[in-house]
């Protein structure tokens, strides 16, 4: 009996002790067991061994950062399509842009973005995004209430100008900000929101502009037009003024109110943990590493083939098309925004599945096939008036391409955090360079609606040019960057050591070594 009750007493403390373990892994937040994955693992982020700590610090990341992004993405992109919806809503007529003005004063904005893009990225490193950022988009809603008071296509040249000059500064720092915080399971769907803002913004000042026109043209003596960049300008301020108080900088650095101590340990941990890097000091020898790496190279002619493949933002085949073809005013502001629709569905869609999947090449190449598609149906042009609107339609499901290969970027640069600041900067910077006169040969406003030259072209980038460079770059990876890092890895662990690992596959897929959190980096 007592042999039985000294068993039964330490069957007891076995399972009071289970129960004591139970409850310490409870209280950290760890999850017991992974079970059956919920439907929406398929649509959002699902980790069975992240901590209710980490999904609360996403949930912040996601209210805070993620939103604050994409609204300041929505007016810097509402400001570049007001520019084509006022010109076919009365400002072509007002300020006797007859010519090809309206690629002028597109050439003028890109010019502005060229010139700032990799300054901007280079302050980024030594300046708080948070102060930086906010500064410039508060001055470039000045600017755009200045543009209610053009009264040549001298002064919109010359305005947007320095509109681009300070919008150049959101785009690459807005991904930069994003590869800081996000994993590579995470990034792909927040690097679409963000740029399916741009969409929205498109379809949102289509209906803000048929609603100006119709409520406000002539009020106060002014065209309905200028109430437009007017009610742009009030849109803006409140978002910019937003980002002096929101934007969380990087983990290094961060002092937001709403993320506290553990929190930033949390960030900085999660970032350690694939491999992706801290800012360091920016000198000459980040320049060195940037420029003999083949990263920037073929990624910089990546983006110059994306940006240059179809038409500027200002000029809209589609809407134009619309106007020779006698549509009202109102139709012409607001059926255009289908296309944007169409957009921000793709944008979203394919970035959901690239982070399923951990691929971002096989989805940037169904974008990619959208624009050929597209392309090739307007350059026969002679075609059925149903399949015209449809490839008019379809036109813009080319643009999920653009977010895909900046997640791309952050991911296969994430171990030298000045090595994404300058790639990103230098690729969008030079993709605006060739945008600075590519559209006047392919799409001058003069050769509107027909545009015949500018389809073909589209056709040949989509066709072979955008998909050749996707291929290389997906070759180079897994045949060069690959092989290099598993043999320093090899050579490294037979030394007793750690090397640094990006973490994360050109697919987008975390390394074992990355979920666990045993990759220390050296510098």
């Amino acid at each position: 009996m007592a042999h039985g009750t000294l068993d039964s007493s330490k069957d007891r403390t076995s399972v009071l002790e289970a129960e004591e373990n139970s409850r310490d892994v409870s209280e950290i937040g760890e999850v017991k067991s992974p079970g059956k994955p919920p439907w929406w693992s398929y649509i959002w982020d699902y980790d069975p061994e992240q901590t209710k700590e980490e999904k609360k610090f996403l949930r912040k990341l996601d209210t805070f950062l993620l939103t604050l992004l994409s609204l300041g993405y929505f007016i810097k992109n509402l400001d570049q399509t007001n520019i084509a919806n006022a010109f076919v809503s009365g400002m072509k007529e007002d300020l006797a842009m007859n010519g090809d003005q309206l690629n002028l004063v597109d050439t003028a904005w890109t010019a502005g973005y060229v010139v700032g893009q990799i300054p901007s990225q280079i302050i980024i490193t030594k300046v708080r995004p948070s102060i930086w950022i906010p500064s410039c988009e508060l001055i470039w809603t000045i600017l755009t209430f200045c543009l209610a008071a053009a009264k040549t296509s001298d002064h919109v040249i010359a305005i947007r100008f320095f509109v681009g000059l300070l919008e150049s500064v959101f785009y690459p720092a807005g991904h930069t900000i994003l590869g800081a915080w996000y994993k590579p399971s995470e990034l792909g769907k927040r690097a679409g929101i963000f740029h399916a803002s741009s969409a929205a913004a498109a379809m949102f000042s289509g209906y803000l502009q048929a609603a100006v026109y119709k409520g406000l043209n002539h009020v106060g003596g002014l065209a309905g037009w200028k109430w437009l960049f007017i009610m742009d300008g009030v849109i803006s301020a409140p978002i910019a003024i937003a980002g002096f108080f929101l934007l969380p900088d990087t983990p290094d650095n961060t002092r937001v109110f709403y993320l506290t101590e553990k929190d930033r340990t949390l960030a900085r941990d999660r970032m350690a943990a694939i491999g992706r890097a801290p800012r360091t000091r920016l000198g000459l020898s980040a320049f060195k590493r940037v420029f003999g790496r083949w990263h920037l190279y073929l990624f910089t002619l990546l983006y110059i083939i994306f940006i240059n493949a179809s038409p500027s933002s200002s000029v809209n085949p589609f809407s134009l098309w619309m106007k020779s073809e006698h549509f009202s005013v109102y139709k012409i502001n607001t059926v255009p925004t289908a296309q944007s629709a169409i957009q921000l569905v793709t944008t979203i869609v394919l970035a959901i599945l690239s982070d399923l999947f951990r691929k971002r090449a096989p989805f940037m190449a169904v974008s990619t096939f959208f624009g050929f598609l597209s392309s090739i149906l307007l350059a026969v042009w002679a075609i059925p008036v149903g399949l015209k609107w449809f490839a008019f339609l379809i036109l813009r499901g080319a643009v999920p391409y653009g977010p895909l290969s900046m997640a791309w970027v952050n991911e296969i640069c994430g171990g030298d955090a000045e090595e994404r600041a300058i790639v990103l900067g230098i690729m969008n910077a030079a993709g605006y360079a060739f945008n600075t006169f590519v559209p006047l040969l392919t799409y001058p406003q003069s050769h509107a609606p027909r545009f015949k030259r500018g389809f073909i072209y589209s056709t040949v980038a989509y066709g072979f040019a955008q998909p050749a460079i996707t291929l290389a770059i997906a070759i180079m990876y897994h045949w060069w960057d690959i092989p290099r890092k598993e043999k320093a890895k090899k050579k490294e662990d037979e030394e007793g050591g750690v090397i640094p690992n990006n973490g994360a596959t050109a697919s987008g897929e975390e390394t074992e070594d990355a979920r666990e959190g045993i990759i220390s980096r050296t510098k």
